[in-house]
């Protein structure tokens, strides 16, 4: 595996790769690797001649100092991760090589970002956004590979790529479950013994929330599961939303998307979890 930590010499090398008709899959991360990313990078190995992977933890995406600062950070034990799958090419920068000025970038992503995750975190997607579009510049990916626990963020993504007209075919990937059900996630690294016990609850309820959907209303639905929360000891309900899969709008009934998803976001304890699961 190759290790670069300067744009330059990454984009040089990548460049060189694919004048020799090489193809590049890449899988954008944050660190503190699990499962669900080496699902990502299994498949993108597969079907690609060249696997490229970024660990970086991106300041401007997050809301909260202390949540940046509190990130998980490991970088030798993902290297020794990245190795055992087979890795080719690690891009691993600083904030100033990534950022050299300060960001003025403003993305336009329309109804997907007035929902959910860009209702609760705002600016939260245009730096998503921001970085996705400057590693793609740098990696010139053929094929990118994002798990659909983050469906809003693989939503704005697809339309990033179409705003900036960047060729790249976005490929999603199904959401990596640990045994139990709970969506793998670098922040199940910071449950307690007893939270980590109890997190399964919430995939358990979005299955809850499947099963009866033929036989309630949209709006019976969501109070049922609202009020299956609310008396949930530990378990702090930030939303549950009822939504089409393309633009992420809430529903008024069963037929109002092609596609329909059921979105959560829960707070246990210190430690902010997100789910989702197609219901329809």
């Amino acid at each position: 595996m190759i290790v670069f930590s300067n744009i330059s010499e990454t984009s040089s090398y990548i460049k060189h790769q694919k004048v020799k008709g090489s193809s590049i899959g890449f899988v954008p991360t944050m660190g503190a690797l699990h499962k669900g990313h080496l699902d990502l990078m299994k498949q993108a190995k597969q079907e690609n001649d060249i696997l490229v992977v970024s660990i970086f933890v991106n300041p401007i995406q997050f809301n909260k100092s202390e949540d940046l600062e509190k990130y998980p950070r490991n970088l030798e034990a993902d290297m020794l991760l990245l190795e055992e799958i087979g890795c080719d090419i690690l891009f691993s920068p600083s904030v100033a090589e990534m950022y050299p000025e300060k960001v003025t970038k403003v993305y336009n992503f329309g109804l997907l970002e007035t929902v959910m995750e860009g209702k609760s975190r705002p600016g939260h997607f245009n730096g998503v956004a921001v970085v996705v579009s400057k590693l793609f510049d740098i990696v010139l990916p053929d094929k990118a590979y994002f798990g659909e626990k983050d469906f809003q963020q693989l939503s704005i993504i697809k339309k990033l790529v179409e705003i900036d007209k960047i060729p790249v075919e976005i490929i999603p990937c199904p959401t990596t479950r640990e045994d139990d059900g709970l969506a793998m996630s670098s922040r199940n690294l910071r449950l307690t013994i007893a939270e980590r016990t109890a997190a399964p609850f919430i995939y358990q309820t979005l299955k809850y929330a499947k099963s009866i959907c033929t036989t309630t209303s949209v709006t019976e639905l969501s109070q049922i599961i609202t009020n299956i929360f609310s008396t949930k000891e530990g378990f702090d309900l930030e939303y549950f939303e009822l939504a089409d899969d393309i633009n992420l709008q809430p529903i008024n009934s069963w037929k109002s998307g092609v596609g329909i998803r059921a979105f959560v976001v829960v707070n246990l304890g210190k430690v902010r979890l997100i789910d989702n699961i197609r219901i329809i």
